[in-house]
């Protein structure tokens, strides 16, 4: 990983879906299809090939008509010809036809008919050969009536068009059409798949992909990198079911010697004269200075002759020079042992300012020492000491830079040659003496040295006096001390410790020898004949000042901490106390959270609509009213409790033009008033609540017959389901960032006082952008007490597999019973949708569960999701985290990617107790391959020698790789069954660990 990848989707066009098509009539001068029965056998006319014409629109179609309805037992069958799917995984069909209202045949309209059947038959090898025709080869794709309508006199011309979807696996399929008993004209027949057209983005370019051979199915394509790119991270994008490309991620940069062209998506040659040093989006840059770049393509500029880079120079800075050698060298003596070498700057410093220099003298030993030390140093002055005295030393000053290295010259320098003087063997000082002693504090001093420059009474000609001490047995690690005068006050020294004394001065000539030692003892506090009443009265000040000192301190701490408190509850008492109940105190003051909760502002609080006593006031309070003209059902995508659920259109008012997708529940007609009322409870609930991961209620047909609930439209469907459909195609990252926004849904309801107690996979919505929302309202109750925040059901069904224990045992369910659904959710998601515990029966689910076992952690999950829902699954439900601690938990790693790369392992084996269901039933490798749906991989299996299920429950993901299964989706799905017989086998009978 390590990088950060930005999309640049600027001046980059996403082209739409696209049409391949694979039969199309409205092409075709003839047909001559396949039809039955047909010729002299044939007791009806059948199917008869002829020509639509339609001069206004500019048609002309060969077409096929039939219109046996004055006949009985009517079968007659048109094929179309093999059609072959190419790399198709969903072929559709586009019908354009006409059919004769059943009215215009008065005397046979018993046998009439107003449809006809669309049939496919799939096949692996296109043959001369007519395809069956017998009904039962044959799949029905449905039954096709006329949407537009249908015309009843010879001048009406109402053309209808119906499109139907099939998945395909095998080489081709033959449509068929069968007629019994209409009066049809097959007008115009394509066939298609769709596709995400070719498209380049993020310098990767993507192949033409077929869709998925489900709607929601999501088909994820790597790219390959365009040419002179290289990969960044591997380019994925993702073909939804309606053709169009959605969430790419990774890409390719640019080679060095290639710039991008962001709009044409290409890496162009950078010419020459120009360079680019690194892989990026950086463009190609001109030559440095005293550089040049003579053919194309180039990462560097190549310096001119005499000129040199440093390889830790960037690429972009000038070709330099070695500099010259250091001007005006000069020294200056300290004493006899020490001299200051000091110099200019060379005059030439070769375009760089980096210059360092280096001193060499040829008769200096070990035991000279240089200030500064390193051998290599950019100041102009050096001082050495450690000299000898009247020894000649020659100095050399050399100069260098960060190309210096690079020629095979040594430099330039300057040199010097020095001698040192004579020791001062007269400037010594004399008498050196003690004249005060106390506990940690002894006074010297001495008589200033004679010369006989100088007179012996004024000491001027003296530059500065060293005063050494140590103790008699530590001499090694002494102290001096420097002053100007003949007198020192030397402190802070060890009570009744005997210390030795020296002194030597410095003059104009340097320094002289130290003095003889003179040794003294210092005194002690008490009991000593140096320490008088002056000082034992100094010492009882000093402590009796401490006392006071501290004493005043703590008087004023109390006092400041009792004028806040009081302070504080004055405010409190002039607020309401939500107020107060929001303040905190730190270090001192009062302020506010610097963060507050997402539904704080939100003042909102959900009402139950069963404490209404009319069901309809509750409806007609939170819901819309629709009317059912601006309402259009397209197709019924499922089923629910209380009757179909369609997909279809919402026409928005007031105008009435703009139409968005909707969903529509519709009742079934007939139902009971309580099922009606059931029904209307659901959108009561749902209109009170507005939030961008809870499903949104447009509004409700409650006046006219069928009665609906309309809902925004989620393209992919149930969560559970988008997730198996394409389990191993999504990043880390996006499955986390799928469960803040359920987690935030969550938080809102909680925060408005609102337990779902059916928070599941299988109740949560995903848009066409990958957007989760809370669904699915039919067990949620309200929160009825304040103080414990829990509710009592009546009884009913619980879904076990996500309720918590005290909502199972106690039917106690709370926000803290939603969190742990949530775990629940968690697991499905990182497990794309398996099935929680498995096959296990709902008894062993709530036994496992008490017994302290918790499911283990799906394959590849971070770490820090996996604590998360083990976080979730805590049997105190007070342990538990809110939601709004889930969203922040989640914001985090969503901010810090790093956090998710740990993968979690299962510490322990998680075990069922010994009573648990058996999920090691299987006695072949064949069975347990069959039960997961992996038979596929049976041969694989066997090939590898792994033929008993003692084999196969050993099994990693690495030997699932050599064995060639390579698909991420099916390594899950077989790691998590091994993991499921794993715990079954482990069996421990005692407490388990979460």
């Amino acid at each position: 990983m390590g990088h950060v990848f930005v999309l640049l989707l600027v001046g980059v066009s996403i082209a739409s879906a696209e049409q391949v098509v694979l039969l199309d009539t409205a092409t075709e001068p003839t047909l001559e299809w396949t039809r039955y029965p047909f010729g002299p056998a044939a007791n009806t006319p059948g199917w008869v090939e002829e020509s639509y014409t339609n001069f206004e629109k500019g048609i002309n179609w060969r077409s096929y008509v039939v219109c046996d309805v004055a006949y009985n037992n009517v079968n007659n069958w048109l094929w179309t010809p093999f059609v072959e799917r190419g790399i198709a995984n969903r072929i559709y069909i586009e019908i354009k036809f006409t059919i004769r209202d059943c009215s215009l045949f008065p005397g046979n309209a018993l046998s009439c008919k107003e449809t006809f059947s669309l049939l496919y038959y799939e096949f692996d090898a296109a043959t001369r050969e007519p395809p069956p025709w017998e009904p039962e080869s044959y799949k029905l794709i449905g039954r096709i009536a006329a949407g537009e309508g249908r015309f009843n006199t010879a001048s009406d011309n109402i053309i209808n068009t119906e499109t139907k979807s099939i998945p395909v696996n095998k080489k081709g399929v033959y449509f068929a059409f069968r007629d019994q008993g209409a009066c049809i004209s097959l007008l115009a027949i394509k066939v298609y798949y769709i596709t995400c057209p070719e498209v380049t983005i993020n310098f990767a370019h993507f192949p033409m992909t077929p869709t998925g051979r489900e709607v929601t199915l999501i088909e994820q394509t790597t790219g390959t990198c365009v040419d002179n790119a290289e990969v960044i991270d591997t380019p994925t994008y993702l073909c939804k079911g309606d053709g169009k490309w959605s969430l790419p991620t990774g890409g390719c940069k640019c080679k060095a010697g290639f710039e991008p062209d962001f709009e044409k998506q290409t890496c162009n040659v950078c010419p020459p004269g120009k360079y680019k040093h690194a892989t990026g989006d950086e463009h190609c840059q001109p030559c440095p200075a005293h550089s040049k770049a003579s053919d194309y393509g180039l990462a560097e500029c190549r310096c001119n002759s005499g000129y040199y880079r440093s390889p830790k120079d960037l690429k972009s800075m000038a070709c330099t020079q070695p500099p010259s050698a250091p001007q005006n060298l000069t020294v200056n003596f300290v004493d006899q042992s020490t001299v200051i070498l000091s110099w200019n700057p060379p005059s030439f410093l070769g375009g760089r300012s980096d210059t360092v220099f280096r001193v060499e003298c040829d008769a200096c030993g070990p035991s000279v020492i240089y200030s500064p030390n390193s051998e290599i140093f950019n100041d102009t002055k050096i001082t050495i000491s450690g000299l000898s005295p009247v020894t000649t030393y020659r100095f050399q000053v050399f100069s260098a830079n960060g190309v210096s290295d690079m020629t095979n010259e040594a430099g330039d320098f300057v040199d010097i040659t020095v001698t040192t003087e004579a020791s001062v063997m007269s400037a010594s000082v004399n008498n050196v003496r003690v004249t005060s002693v106390k506990a940690a504090e002894i006074t010297l001093t001495w008589d200033p040295p004679f010369t006989p420059e100088a007179d012996m009474d004024s000491p001027d000609h003296v530059e500065i006096y060293e005063v050494r001490y140590f103790s008699r047995h530590d001499e090694i690690n002494a102290t001096s001390k420097m002053t100007k005068v003949n007198q020192i006050v030397i402190n802070s020294l060890r009570q009744r410790t005997e210390y030795g004394f020296q002194v030597r001065a410095k003059t104009t000539h340097g320094w002289g020898d130290f003095s003889q030692t003179v040794f003294k003892t210092t005194g002690q506090v008490l009991g000593t004949a140096y320490i008088g009443d002056e000082d034992n009265m100094q010492v009882r000040i000093i402590a009796g000042a401490t006392v006071a000192v501290v004493v005043l301190l703590v008087i004023i701490i109390i006092m400041t901490v009792l004028f806040l408190r009081s302070r504080t509850n004055d405010e409190c008492n002039k607020k309401q106390p939500s107020d107060c109940d929001t303040l905190e105190y730190r270090n001192g003051e009062v302020t506010t959270p610097l963060f507050t909760q997402v539904g704080a502002a939100n003042s909102r609080t959900y009402i139950d609509p069963h404490t209404y006593e009319d069901p309809n006031q509750a409806v007609r309070e939170f819901a819309r009213e629709i009317d059912a003209s601006y309402i259009t059902i397209e197709a019924i995508i499922g089923g629910g409790e209380f009757g179909d659920v369609c997909r279809g259109k919402l026409k928005l008012p007031p105008d009435g033009r703009t139409e968005i997708d909707v969903a529509i529940k519709t009742l079934k007609p007939g139902s009971a008033d309580k099922a009606r009322n059931d029904f209307l409870t659901e959108a009561s609930i749902m209109g009170q609540f507005e939030h961008p991961n809870v499903i949104f209620l447009q509004g409700v047909v409650t006046k006219s017959n069928p009665v609906m609930i309309i809902t925004e439209y989620m393209e992919n469907g149930s969560l559970d389901t988008f997730l198996r459909a394409n389990d191993g195609k999504f990043q880390v990252l996006q499955l986390v960032g799928m469960l803040r926004g359920i987690a935030s849904g969550m938080q809102y309801l909680s925060e408005m006082n609102y337990v779902h107690r059916d928070l599941a996979a299988r109740n949560v919505l995903v848009n066409a952008q990958l957007v989760c929302k809370i669904a699915d309202f039919g067990l949620s109750r309200e929160i009825e007490s304040t103080t414990e925040g829990a509710y009592t059901t009546r009884g009913g069904k619980i879904p076990v597999r996500w309720t918590a224990p005290e909502a199972i045992a106690f039917r106690k369910f709370t926000s803290a019973s939603d969190v742990w659904s949530f775990g629940i959710v968690c697991w499905e998601v990182m497990s794309y949708g398996e099935r929680p515990y498995w096959n296990w029966s709902n008894q062993d689910v709530i036994k496992s569960i008490e017994k302290g076992y918790r499911l283990p952690a799906p394959m590849d999950c971070p770490e820090a999701i996996y604590q998360l829902m083990l976080d979730s699954w805590q049997k105190e439900r007070t342990h538990r985290p809110s939601f709004a601690s889930i969203v922040k938990t989640l914001d985090k790693l969503i901010r810090c990617p790093d956090t998710l790369r740990k993968i979690a392992q299962n510490r322990t084996a998680n075990p069922l107790a010994p009573d648990a269901p058996d999920m090691t039933q299987f006695t072949s490798v064949s069975d347990w391959l069959s039960s997961i749906k992996m038979t596929r991989y049976l041969e694989n299996f066997e090939r590898a020698g792994i033929t008993s299920m003692e084999a196969v429950v050993q099994l990693t993901v690495q030997e699932l790789t050599a064995l060639g299964i390579t698909l991420v989706g099916h390594q899950k799905k077989i790691m998590n069954s091994v993991q499921a017989m794993r715990a079954q086998i482990s069996n421990l009978s005692e407490g388990f660990l979460v």
